[in-house]
């Protein structure tokens, strides 16, 4: 979800994800969701695209999510990515078997690839390689953790649940390890904005980023960070499916705006932006 790579890409990027985990149920469905999401920065530029996929099948699951920067943003950071996550599916929790993420910023290419085990530990590798990583005390922050799309998907699952925000993930993104920290922010009933059709009631949830030291700091594997945001959820095709419809994340370039545009899949068909 994040000009995120340039600001907060991560942070939109999973939220795509989120919202196609919770239409991907029932998990027997196969058929992929899809999903599209602008974001906007200083003075309403559009500053980036993010496009995601979804699928379930039994107690498996899929997320991949492709973004790239828009209009003047290309000017300062031209970037392009593609992450992707396989993992399981139980009543009660989301784990991720692999994850892996190239980017390309400007010309330069990162590769991330994160192998979890069944005990709770990760191994991981970076291209070009991140010595910091390699230590004892590195590795030891690393269990438990989950990537960053999986972290909204667990978040967007715990809401068609239980309605509720309050949430604390840890989170590897392949570069940086910091906590997610989810909470409830107070409803609101959106109207139109002049970019976004959509209009109705919503659940908020306030999110914040809790960085761990030792790990490199200011920036995510995706070439962006952010330190808090807000996201409004809502029912958009009826039942249990919630569905991230407008984000707001507080950046180093400042603040950026996402508003979902395209949700497609399962007998899901609506635009909310032309």
């Amino acid at each position: 979800m994040i000009f995120a790579r340039f600001f907060i890409l991560p942070a939109i990027a999973a939220m795509a994800f989120v919202t196609l985990g919770a239409l991907a149920a029932p998990a027997q469905e196969s058929d992929p969701v899809a999903l599209r999401i602008e974001v906007y920065g200083f003075a309403g530029f559009h500053v980036l695209t993010n496009r995601t996929k979804v699928a379930a099948s039994g107690d498996r699951y899929t997320i991949a999510m492709d973004l790239d920067t828009r209009g003047i943003a290309s000017i300062f950071v031209d970037l392009t990515s593609h992450s992707e996550v396989r993992g399981r599916l139980t009543h009660d929790a989301v784990r991720p078997d692999a994850y892996h993420g190239d980017v390309r910023r400007n010309g330069d290419d990162r590769h991330y690839r994160i192998d979890y085990r069944a005990d709770g530990t990760i191994a991981s590798d970076q291209t070009p390689p991140s010595p910091t990583l390699r230590s004892s005390a590195a590795v030891d922050q690393m269990r438990g953790t989950v990537d960053q799309l999986t972290a909204f998907f667990i978040l967007e699952r715990q809401l068609a649940q239980r309605g509720s925000c309050a949430l604390l993930v840890p989170v590897f993104d392949g570069l940086s390890r910091y906590n997610l920290r989810f909470s409830n922010a107070q409803p609101e009933t959106l109207v139109p904005d002049g970019r976004q059709h959509f209009a109705g009631p919503t659940i908020a949830c306030d999110v914040s980023r809790e960085d761990v030291a030792g790990f490199p700091g200011g920036q995510d594997a995706n070439g962006g960070t952010y330190k808090r945001g807000k996201i409004w959820y809502a029912r958009v095709a009826g039942g249990n499916q919630m569905v991230p419809v407008r984000m707001e994340f507080d950046t180093e370039f400042g603040m950026v705006e996402g508003y979902l545009a395209e949700l497609h899949g399962q007998g899901v068909d609506l635009r909310f932006m032309d």
